[in-house]
C-alpha cells in the first residue's frame, strides 16, 4: 500500500461565487507518484450545473495554465454536492512535487460548452494544401469550446442586432468580421460577469491569456477539437470519413447556411466543425514551423487572420478535412464566415 501524505488547508476560506460556494477543501498527495487528490464540497442551486476550475499555487505564486488536472468534476459539468474530487500531477507539469495548495472555482456551466481535455497531437498534413505541410507536434491545455457555431439568437442577445444574410434564431451568425467576433467575446464575458480577454493597444488587439472570459480558439485549439481531441478516431472530416454526414456543403446545402447542430457531431459532441460557415480563429495567418510547440498563440501583428472548417458554398471535398486552412482580412465579413467561442480551463 502506497504511503500518502495528507495536507489540510486550515487557512483556506470558502470561495464565494454568486449562487455557489466551494468549501471544506481537503488535499492528499501520493508520496510515491506525486499526484494530488483534491476533494471539496460545492453548494448551489439544485437544478444548476457547474464547471470546476483549479489553480495550483505555492509560496504565493500561481502556476499559469496547468495542463494536468483530471477527474469527472473537471471533464464534465457537475451538480452541487459534497465530496467532489479532482486530481493533479505536478510531474506532468514539470514542476516540484511538494508543497502545492489549490484555489478551486465553480462557474455556472452553459449547456453550449463542451470540455476538451488537453493533449498532444500532430498538427497539419503532408497530403493537403501547401500551407498545411510542415507537420509538427503541438500540445494544448484543456479548454471549453462551443458545441456549435454562435447562433443569430445568441449574437442578437449580446449585440442587439443581426447582420446575417439568412435570418433564423438557430442559424449561425454570418457576415461578421474578425473584429466583430472579438467584440462579441468581450461583451459576452461582461454580460456573464467574467473578465474580458481582449483589449486594444493602438492598432493591436491584445489577448490576456489569464482572463476567464470568452475568446476565439487558437488555430491549434481549433484543429485539436475538430480532430476529436483525446477521443479522436482519425477521421478525415470532423466526426466522419463521409462528408455529407457531418457537413453542410455545396452538394447538400442548397447554397445557404443551415441550423447549427443538425448534422452528426464529432467524437467530442461538437457540431459543424466541417462545413456550414468558415470559423474565425485568433491567429494571424502565417506558415507553419516544424518545431514542436506548447499552446502556440501566434502573433498580435496581423494583416490576415486564420479561418477554419469550410462552408456551405464549397463543393470540393478537399476543402473540408480537419487540417484545411482559410485566410481572410480581419475586416472581412461574408455570408460564409462565422465563429465559435472558447473559454479556458485553468
Amino acid at each position: 500500500m502506497r504511503l500518502r501524505l495528507v495536507l489540510f488547508l486550515l487557512a483556506m476560506s470558502a470561495v464565494q461565487l454568486a449562487a455557489q460556494t466551494i468549501s471544506n477543501i481537503r488535499i492528499s498527495q501520493d508520496k510515491e507518484l506525486g499526484y494530488y487528490t483534491i476533494t471539496f464540497d460545492l453548494s448551489g442551486k439544485a437544478d444548476d450545473l457547474y464547471f470546476i476550475q483549479a489553480v495550483p499555487y505555492k509560496n504565493g505564486n500561481e502556476l499559469a495554465n496547468p495542463r494536468s488536472f483530471y477527474g469527472k468534476s473537471i471533464s464534465e459539468r457537475c451538480a452541487a454536492r459534497e465530496n467532489l474530487t479532482i486530481f493533479w500531477n505536478p510531474v506532468i507539469e514539470g514542476v516540484d512535487k511538494y508543497g502545492w495548495q489549490f484555489k478551486i472555482y465553480a462557474f455556472l456551466a452553459p449547456s453550449t460548452l463542451v470540455f476538451v481535455e488537453g493533449g498532444t497531437f500532430m498538427m497539419g498534413s503532408n497530403e493537403g494544401e501547401a500551407d498545411e505541410n510542415a507537420v509538427h507536434q503541438v500540445t494544448v491545455s484543456s479548454f471549453y469550446l462551443g458545441n456549435c457555431e454562435v447562433t443569430q439568437k445568441e449574437w442578437t442577445e449580446v449585440m442587439g442586432s443581426n447582420p446575417s444574410c439568412w435570418k433564423g434564431d438557430n442559424l449561425p451568425v454570418e457576415q461578421v468580421s474578425w473584429y466583430d467576433a472579438v467584440d462579441y467575446c468581450n461583451k459576452l464575458s461582461e454580460k456573464e460577469g467574467l473578465k474580458p480577454c481582449y483589449s486594444k493597444s493602438r492598432s493591436k488587439i491584445i489577448c490576456d491569456w489569464t482572463a476567464n472570459g470568452y475568446r476565439l480558439p487558437t488555430e491549434a485549439e481549433w484543429e485539436y477539437a475538430a480532430r476529436g481531441g483525446k477521443q479522436s478516431k482519425g477521421y478525415i472530416y470532423s466526426g466522419s470519413n463521409e462528408l455529407g454526414s457531418v457537413a453542410w456543403y455545396d452538394k447538400n446545402s442548397g447554397r445557404r447556411t443551415h441550423e447549427v447542430g443538425t448534422k452528426k457531431p464529432n467524437e467530442l459532441g461538437i457540431f459543424d466543425m466541417s462545413g456550414n460557415v468558415w470559423e474565425w480563429c485568433w491567429d494571424s495567418y502565417e506558415n507553419y514551423t516544424s518545431a514542436s510547440q506548447i499552446n502556440p498563440k501566434g502573433a498580435n501583428e496581423r494583416s490576415d487572420s486564420v479561418l477554419r472548417g469550410g462552408a456551405w458554398d464549397y463543393y470540393n471535398s478537399d476543402v473540408y478535412p480537419v487540417t484545411i486552412r482559410g485566410i481572410g482580412t480581419p475586416y472581412a465579413n461574408s455570408q460564409n464566415i462565422g465563429f465559435r467561442v472558447l473559454r479556458a480551463s485553468f
